[in-house]
């Protein structure tokens, strides 16, 4: 935005007629006095109508976003002096005498998300970057998982919640307290494509007295289709001590004012795959990748492996056959372990046993899909668990 408008945007500044500041000097002295001071001005319309009269620069390949904020700087705020309230509940910016002052960051004028009108959930727009694809020039599922961890830290930090601890609120950093995941299950109807534009709503609510739950809906923003959903388990874990903690209620009456009055789920209770108890795959396994080490890039801002990292140790054990012809269209994991950065990680995978046997094939006959089960543990003697998975593959098309 700043290398396609903001040039442009300096130009009508200062070198526009309309404004005063154009190389021809003012025929009258009643014009040099005029004043430049423009109230309740709309900034969009303002700057279309100014394109025409900018003769050398190309004109614009696409209209200018719409602006939730204006933030100028000093020497334009000299020239405009302006109070522009947001149209979709934004914080209104106002531009004082060379002062530019507003409440939140420059990053929220340029975010395309916002609370909804009942405030009770978060909306936001991606686009699909080209560094977030595969080999199908389709996003992938960690992209997917990411996408999902970004809205929810966005919809925490918009009812102004911390983010240096992932949505932790005020009685939480007093207490060295902060989130982690518990479950985390994303079903995918459709994978976006490079350039396409999707939207996540978030919302979050109460889980009983040990933790929270966040669910997402995913869009194609082009047609409205959902093409994925998602919902998770939150608890709270003892920054210092690394011991989970119930959750008291004068944490939970700080984030219960932004949840949904009457339980709202993602996923209908009826035959909800998000709540399936995943078995502990046995040794041994018929696949495995053994040695996985965590990245400094794996490690968060919590000081622990993050849990989208999990995401890829978990299909490095998938066997290429699968991979070749199956894209993924569920997975669930239970989150049992912190995973530190010198730890050494296995991770292991099964065909998921049907009705309680295991034949041989991963094949389930109700739903023509593929399901397995997988394990990650600690390398070594122990082989303690970190994490425990479900996941289930369709056919991709064309095969």
């Amino acid at each position: 935005w700043y290398t396609e408008y903001g040039l442009q945007s300096f130009f009508f500044f200062f070198f526009s007629p309309s404004l005063g500041l154009s190389a021809k000097k003012p025929k009258t002295k009643q014009k040099k006095k005029m004043s430049m001071k423009l109230s309740a001005c709309n900034v969009t319309d303002r700057i279309h109508a100014l394109l025409p009269q900018c003769r050398f620069l190309a004109p614009c390949s696409r209209p200018f976003p719409p602006l939730r904020n204006l933030v100028l700087s000093s020497s334009a705020a000299t020239v405009c002096k302006a109070s522009v309230q947001s149209v979709d509940g934004g914080v209104a910016s106002k531009i004082e005498s060379g002062s530019a002052t507003a409440r939140g960051s420059f990053a929220d004028t340029l975010r395309l998300g916002s609370l909804t009108e009942d405030g009770l959930s978060y909306k936001e727009k991606f686009i699909v970057r080209c560094y977030e694809v595969g080999i199908n020039k389709t996003a992938t599922v960690e992209t997917i998982a990411n996408l999902l961890q970004e809205v929810g830290g966005n919809h925490a930090q918009s009812v102004g919640f911390s983010t240096d601890g992932f949505a932790t609120t005020p009685t939480m950093r007093k207490l060295h307290l902060i989130w982690v995941t518990a479950r985390m299950h994303i079903e995918i109807y459709r994978y976006p494509a490079w350039s396409d534009v999707v939207e996540i709503e978030t919302w979050c609510q109460s889980e009983g007295r040990i933790g929270t739950r966040r669910d997402w809906i995913i869009k194609d923003y082009a047609t409205g289709e959902v093409i994925g959903r998602a919902t998770s388990k939150w608890v709270m874990m003892n920054q210092d001590t690394r011991r989970l903690q119930k959750v008291n209620d004068e944490v939970r009456e700080e984030y219960l004012v932004f949840c949904p009055r009457e339980p709202r789920l993602s996923f209908p209770e009826e035959n909800n795959r998000s709540l399936k108890k995943i078995l502990k795959l046995e040794d041994p396994a018929q696949h495995s990748r053994l040695g996985l080490m965590p990245r400094r890039a794996d490690l968060d801002m919590n000081q622990h492996v993050n849990n989208v990292a999990y995401i890829g140790w978990v299909l490095e054990s998938m066997p290429q056959e699968v991979i070749d012809t199956h894209e993924l269209q569920t997975i669930t994991l239970d989150y049992r372990r912190e995973c530190q950065q010198d730890d050494v990680v296995d991770s292991l995978t099964s065909v998921e046993p049907v009705d309680g046997k295991t034949n041989g094939s991963a094949l389930s006959p109700a739903e023509g899909s593929l399901n397995f089960l997988h394990l990650l543990r600690l390398a070594g003697e122990q082989g303690l668990e970190i994490n425990r998975g479900r996941t289930e593959w369709r056919k991709k098309l064309g095969r």
